[in-house]
């Protein structure tokens, strides 16, 4: 639905959460605020579908979703999960206008819709920010490459080790937490089915690497682990 909340007032409530929008003026920040919108979303609902047209670039405001490729026979790869205040929808509204991936929020969520043709200005007349705005997702396409390595060359259970220490490290910066994943989101992540992700997970947790309370995970030897995805 469109709202707007306490999360997307303005572009400069934005600026120093963000570390692109940290090197536009006031003047600037203010021509970002033209055409935006705040839509909010409920768990399973698209923000971006993967080949519809790139009219905006969006700014996610609260929650998390998980961005990935649409493949063939329904058959999804999760490139990564999505926090607050990541900009989303390049490059492709520089090459094809098209958006390459899909992103759907896995808890409620709200997302802040920045006009593209506002951003194109920006990039034309501040050098910095262009500098800044290639910096950033050519930092984005290195993270995938690497994501590429462990999809392709690790075994299951490097992968699935891959997949926990970016949970605990990246997304809840916890060794406990509240998995809001499904099983099936985790056979994404590591590029296999769900039977194969929950059949190494079992085999971690009898090994004293991890314990699973229901949604809860608790990673109990991070040398494993570290160990385990070092090995492949």
């Amino acid at each position: 639905m469109f709202a707007k909340s306490g999360n997307c007032k303005s572009c400069n409530d934005c600026n120093g959460k963000n570390a692109i929008l940290c090197i536009l003026s006031e003047e600037e920040l203010n021509i970002l605020n033209q055409n935006r919108y705040e839509v909010g979303y409920k768990p399973g609902e698209n923000i971006i579908k993967q080949g519809t047209a790139a009219s905006h670039l969006i700014l996610l405001t609260s929650g998390i979703a998980k961005l990935y490729l649409e493949g063939l026979d329904n058959k999804n790869i999760i490139l990564e999960l999505v926090l607050p205040h990541q900009l989303l929808g390049s490059p492709g509204f520089l090459s094809d206008n098209r958006y390459h991936y899909s992103v759907t929020a896995i808890e409620n969520c709200t997302a802040c819709f920045i006009d593209v043709q506002n951003i194109k200005l920006l990039l034309r007349k501040n050098p910095d920010f262009m500098e800044a705005y290639i910096s950033s997702f050519s930092f984005e396409s290195n993270k995938i490459y690497e994501r590429l390595i462990s999809l392709t060359q690790k075994q299951m259970h490097g992968r699935i080790s891959d997949i926990l220490i970016y949970l605990y490290k990246k997304i809840y910066q916890s060794e406990t937490f509240d998995l809001i994943l499904s099983r099936q989101d985790i056979g994404e992540l590591s590029g296999m089915t769900k039977d194969s992700a929950i059949r190494v997970l079992k085999d971690f947790e009898s090994e004293g690497i991890i314990k699973v309370d229901g949604k809860q995970f608790r990673i109990l030897n991070k040398e494993i682990l570290d160990e385990i995805s070092n090995k492949g």
